[in-house]
């Protein structure tokens, strides 16, 4: 491989946080998520349209996967805490399992026994179907200001998907390299990265554990972050040297230290401190899309063209969500409007998705890995796009949320003296509840993190300069004496 120049390097990091900068200032305005963003960035600057980054450079940054996913993991590890798990009880777990298998299932059906192709790459692909990108749910929740038991039983469902996933391509990507080199399959294949997975899940642990140790209170917020970021890549750089995703691993470390520390903070400060290297990462991604494999006639596994596999993959996948998630919550008694509706906010991927498919890309290599790559990362484009606008139409078919003023607060529609309310004094009345149940203030809470980190080093950097002074004034007068 070519030699890589620092200008090269620089410039190429400055293109990439531009671009997917100026593009989440166009899908803003079409409501979409910024992931959608920084992937479409990054195919514009890519080879196949303005072609800005260099080839060597997209290479030599195929870290970037590890180091992205393990703050998404370690993110997710904040919502398992034991007394939001003792509440939801198994409900939730069954509509998990129901919704991610069986779109999993029916992937690799269609895949494997009706279209005929590779084991490796079906299993793979199916694998990686199970997997839901929550930040575009969230985000229409957000905006809509949908409440209720059908909002609960979503984030809790999504919160859970991305580990049944995780396990999943765990599994099958060893028995996707068993088939691929021709030895023959045999239980221990399954086992094998089953007992992978459940040490990096013990060792996680172990971090998250050491971590609390070292963030004891005495550490400043800056040296609290350093610190928490050093335990991330220390863990990836683990994992690399064994060939294990860390994404398990990282989760079980943010669990750990949730359940240990109850310190929100930190998460915050991390969810603030990781947009740029997620960008870096989702933007990469963008650039290695193979447009040209994708809508060439000559791109195919097997005998299938690429772009019928995809749309093929697309088309199931949300199929077999919606019914994975209709039977789940007809299983667990759920009403008829979370039955019904739930599936409909389970479309979007992204994320762990497009992160396990670089990396199963990786580990494939080849034909297989490439046509993996470039069909999860053209779905999740199609995803991202229809994906928030299906959340916001579950979140009101199920009732969630209401445009209507009168649904959004409730007034006494009688008076004391038990006369009633005129139009006016009901609006009005309406109108100021809403004023009284608006936020005091709109300053993002990773923000006012990361704001207040900054402050309390400023002040330990004040007070350690007094310190200095007093030390010195003493000196000098010692040695006046």
């Amino acid at each position: 491989m070519a030699q890589v120049h620092a200008d090269s390097v620089i410039l190429s990091i400055a293109i990439i946080l531009l671009s997917g900068f100026l593009m989440t200032r166009v899908t803003r305005r079409l409501c979409l998520p910024n992931v959608t963003a920084y992937i479409v960035a990054g195919i514009l600057i890519g080879p196949f349209c303005l072609n800005l980054i260099p080839a060597q450079i997209v290479q030599s940054t195929d870290f970037l996967p590890d180091i992205a996913l393990a703050f998404i993991a370690f993110g997710t590890g904040e919502f398992f805490r034991l007394d939001v798990i003792k509440k939801n009880g198994a409900k939730v777990i069954i509509i998990t399992l129901l919704e991610a298998l069986v779109a999993s299932v029916a992937v690799f059906a269609v895949l494997f026994f009706m279209m005929k192709l590779d084991l490796a790459f079906s299993i793979v692909l199916a694998a990686l179907a199970s997997a839901t990108a929550p930040a575009s749910t969230m985000m229409t929740i957000r905006q809509t200001g949908a409440k209720g038991d059908f909002v609960e039983t979503l984030l809790q469902v999504v919160a859970l998907d991305d580990i049944v996933g995780l396990l999943a391509y765990s599994i099958t990507i060893s028995v996707a390299l068993s088939s691929s080199v021709g030895e023959t399959f045999s239980v221990s294949r399954i086992l094998v990265p089953l007992l992978s997975n459940a040490v990096v899940l013990l060792l996680g642990f172990a971090f998250g554990l050491v971590l609390k140790l070292f963030l004891a209170p005495g550490h400043s917020s800056d040296n609290r972050l350093i610190i928490s970021v050093a335990f991330l890549f220390s863990f990836c750089a683990i994992c690399t040297v064994f060939d294990v995703s860390p994404l398990l691993g990282c989760m079980s470390m943010g669990t750990a230290y949730i359940n240990l520390t109850d310190d929100k903070k930190l998460f915050k400060q991390l969810g603030y401190f990781s947009p740029p290297i997620l960008l870096l990462f989702f933007v990469r991604s963008g650039v290695s899309f193979d447009l040209s494999s994708l809508v060439s006639r000559s791109a195919s596994v097997g005998s299938v063209p690429l772009i019928v596999i995809g749309i093929t993959y697309f088309l199931v996948r949300i199929g077999g969500k919606y019914a994975g998630a209709f039977m789940g919550c007809a299983i667990t008694g759920k009403n008829r409007l979370i039955r019904n509706y739930l599936g409909l906010a389970l479309i979007p991927q992204a994320g762990v998705a497009i992160g396990l498919a670089a990396m199963g890309a990786r580990t494939l290599g080849g034909d297989t890995g490439s046509a993996l790559q470039t069909i999860i990362l053209a779905s999740s484009i199609l995803y991202e796009l229809v994906g928030p606008g299906c959340a916001k139409l579950s979140l009101f078919l199920s009732k969630s949320y209401s445009n209507k003023l009168e649904d959004l607060v409730s007034v006494e529609e009688t008076g004391e003296n038990g006369m009633k309310k005129s139009e006016l004094e009901l609006l009005i009345e309406r109108i100021q509840q809403i004023q009284v149940e608006l936020p005091s203030h709109t300053v993002n809470e990773e923000e006012a993190a990361y704001t207040e980190a900054a402050e309390n080093h400023d002040r330990a950097e004040a007070e350690a300069h007094k310190d200095r002074v007093k030390f010195h004034k003493i000196k000098k007068k010692r040695r006046n004496r």
